[in-house]
């Protein structure tokens, strides 16, 4: 599985509720540590897959649900767990910190 690219709260909140553990990527194609975690990301994506799903939201195409998460910087991470959320990562991070964060929860 890809990771999903979130277009619009509905779709935010169909994903967050399922039953699998949700990764969501908060970012923007100007931010360099953005870049930087993409990557990492992908890596976990193909990792996790049928485990959980990985998405990503792009601040600025979707300010109002990045304001309703209240991200203050990016790149922050979340993981959600039947739509509520347990972990928040803001910064660069490796890889083995998003899998450690969804191991948690699964």
């Amino acid at each position: 599985m890809s990771v999903v690219n979130i277009s619009n709260q509905t779709e935010f909140s169909s994903i967050i509720n399922t039953d699998k553990p949700v990764l969501v990527d908060f970012w923007a194609a100007w931010c360099g540590p953005c870049k930087m975690v993409a990557p990492e990301i992908e890596a976990v994506a193909q990792a996790y897959d049928g485990k959980a799903v990985i998405a990503k939201v792009n601040i600025d195409e979707q300010g109002e649900l990045a304001g309703q998460y209240n991200v203050m910087s990016i790149p922050t991470v979340l993981v959600f767990k039947n739509g509520q959320e347990v972990t928040r990562l803001v910064g660069y991070r490796p890889r083995k910190e998003f899998s450690d964060a969804l191991d948690k929860v699964l």
